[in-house]
């Protein structure tokens, strides 16, 4: 199962976390994860490249974390607030294979 956290300060989101695979399907034939990974990435370089917010990351295999500083919170929320609704979609769509959960964070 993958498990999706969202970090939110102040009613606004300031990162995401996402671990394990789906076991939707068998590795490299798995659409679930391919679609969390490929929103996720995205997002990601959207956030640096497009927006150019230095955020604090970790992308491993079955594993990424992203955690946007807090003087650039308000800059990334149309990127953070559409990945929460497409994950958030397929969570409800795939609710066997994925978790998605919002929590507070504390810097």
């Amino acid at each position: 199962m993958t498990k999706i956290i969202f970090f939110e300060i102040d009613k606004k989101f300031c990162g995401f976390q996402v671990k394990g695979h789906s076991g939707y399907a068998e590795s490299g034939q798995d659409i679930v994860c391919s679609a969390i990974s490929t929103a996720c990435q995205m997002t990601l370089v959207g956030l640096q490249e497009v927006l150019k917010i230095n955020v604090d990351s970790t992308v491993n295999d079955g594993f990424m974390s992203v955690v946007v500083k807090m003087e650039d919170i308000e800059k990334s929320q149309d990127f953070l607030k559409t990945l929460h609704l497409t994950l958030k979609d397929i969570a409800e769509n795939y609710s066997k294979f994925v978790k998605l959960e919002v929590k507070k964070y504390v810097y």
